[in-house]
């Protein structure tokens, strides 16, 4: 049977586009759809725009320090337009080199939705269809909203980079790496921040220590952290009743008031189109309720699968609606393969380009290849950031027999600058073999710090290859070869 094409790809982020480029460098006639933008969630509404957006929420405390060591800097206002005409300029800039890399790779992109019409068909939104020998489907994720009365009011991390205006205050509902990021940007950007999360504590899942400690710093510098809270009902704050209790929160939105037993009265009027980007009334589950600009929902995402007529062609979904695939990213239908956030794995952007290389290897240049999970180092760009590789110390003791080598202190730099702020570097070791388990930073640039750590740890290091490693100095990194004794053994 003859194809119109050797590959057909579903999705134009990170991972599909470097599927599609290696595999039409393999001499496959490859074509690709994507029905937004090319770059994907990383590049246009992810990574890349958060990333610039911490640079530039730095530099209000980086002007603080710079008074302290002696310069004359008198610190401005942030202007959210300026900044975000030119990021949303290098936004374009970038969905360029990739359409350009595709060009060159002569892959064929379709600018609109595509669906999987049977094994090997897929359909576009224009109700074109167009045949392949395979099908690879890299949709990625997307965020979602609590199933709450009035939840359309809130932004969801996609709509950040939209906003016309810096708001002054903003309730961030989660605890995640999503929350936290935003949280610490939008505080340094001058926005009065208050973070809701329903745990016990922020960014689960990652080492207990490194949450504490970031989670003390972000109260430091001002954020509003409620944790064990949630949001319980919210409306717009003008369709909400009137009281003299709130009038001057209403008045100007920064945050809660605590209103103790008082009723709240008729319920909140349901939202309208009217009401985008105006004051939005809150009450949580402490009992207190307040008034903020915008609430930003950083509450999970989803696979992108809604639509795409995968269970139809007998794709099987997980429980979460990811896509279930093997070691080698095959679907239970064995000419359609899927990568990256869709499937439910690690979802990094590197992970899912690693994924897209290892499906070129297996389909296209014969040599089966696994996508490698196994120690991939993260991290999360909180201030301070958070880098981190390997077991977290929970993990690992209810593994084995453990040493933690760990030791959190004031930096030099800011120190002299007169801040509290603290670092924290740490190793968790092996007992029997030596092994370093974990690598867990909290510092500035500790991503930066942890992808250099990160490779020690993937190649098998133990704690005495790290103590051979003479110190840099004076350095923060030089702790995590200088630390001699365990703080702990578990």
């Amino acid at each position: 049977m003859s194809f119109d094409y050797d590959l057909f790809v579903i999705g134009g982020g990170s991972g599909g586009v470097r599927a599609a480029r290696t595999s039409a460098q393999e001499g496959a006639k490859v074509a690709l759809a994507e029905e937004y933008r090319l770059g994907g969630t990383c590049v246009i509404r992810g990574c890349v725009p958060k990333k610039l957006m911490v640079f530039a929420s730095s530099y209000a405390q980086r002007m603080k320090d710079a008074q302290a060591y002696g310069w004359d800097v008198t610190p401005g206002d942030f202007s959210w337009p300026d900044f975000r005409k030119k990021l949303h300029a290098e936004l374009d800039r970038l969905e360029g080199v990739y359409g350009r890399l595709l060009d060159g790779s002569d892959v064929e992109v379709f600018a609109q939705r595509a669906k999987v019409k049977d094994p090997h068909t897929v359909e576009l939104a224009d109700g074109t269809t167009y045949t392949a020998k395979h099908i690879l489907i890299a949709v990625g994720g997307h965020p979602v909203r609590p199933d709450i009365p009035n939840a359309d009011l809130g932004l969801v991390s996609n709509d950040i980079f939209l906003m016309e205006e810096m708001p002054k205050s903003v309730l961030i509902i989660g605890g995640g790496y999503i929350a936290c990021e935003f949280a610490c940007i939008l505080n340094g950007l001058g926005v009065k921040v208050t973070q809701f999360y329903r745990g016990a504590q922020i960014l689960r899942g990652f080492d207990d220590e490194a949450r504490g400690l970031i989670a003390e710093q972000m109260k430091a510098q001002g954020i509003d952290l409620h944790l064990g809270t949630n949001i319980v009902e919210m409306a717009p704050a003008s369709h909400h009743e009137e009281r003299a209790d709130t009038e001057a929160v209403m008045e100007e939105p920064v945050g809660l008031t605590n209103i103790g037993d008082k009723t709240l009265g008729n319920n909140p009027e349901s939202a309208t189109s009217e009401d985008a980007g105006k004051p939005i009334w809150v009450k949580a589950t402490n009992g207190s309720e307040g008034v903020f600009d915008h609430v930003f929902f950083a509450t999970g995402r989803t696979p992108s699968v809604e639509g795409l007529g995968l269970e139809e062609a007998g794709v099987k979904l997980g429980r979460r609606g990811e896509i279930e695939v093997d070691d080698y990213s095959q679907t239970s239908v064995p000419s359609i393969y899927a990568i990256g956030d869709v499937t439910g794995r690690i979802e990094l952007t590197p992970v899912a380009i690693r994924e897209g290389m290892a499906f070129t290897e297996t389909v296209f240049k014969g040599n089966p290849t696994k996508p490698d999970h196994e120690l991939v180092p993260s991290a999360i760009f909180t201030q301070p950031e958070y880098g981190a590789i390997g077991l977290t110390e929970e993990q690992a003791r209810d593994q084995e027999p453990i040493e933690v080598y760990a030791t959190s202190f004031k930096p030099m730099n800011h120190a002299f600058a007169g801040r509290d702020d603290r670092v924290l570097m740490k190793l968790i070791v092996s007992q029997e073999t030596r092994k370093v388990l974990g690598c867990h930073i909290v510092a500035d640039d500790a991503g930066e710090m942890i992808q250099l750590a990160g490779i020690a740890v993937k190649m098998g290091a133990t704690k005495e290859d790290f103590d051979r490693v003479c110190a840099v100095h004076p350095t923060m990194a030089e702790e995590l070869v200088t630390m001699k004794s365990p703080a702990r053994t578990s």
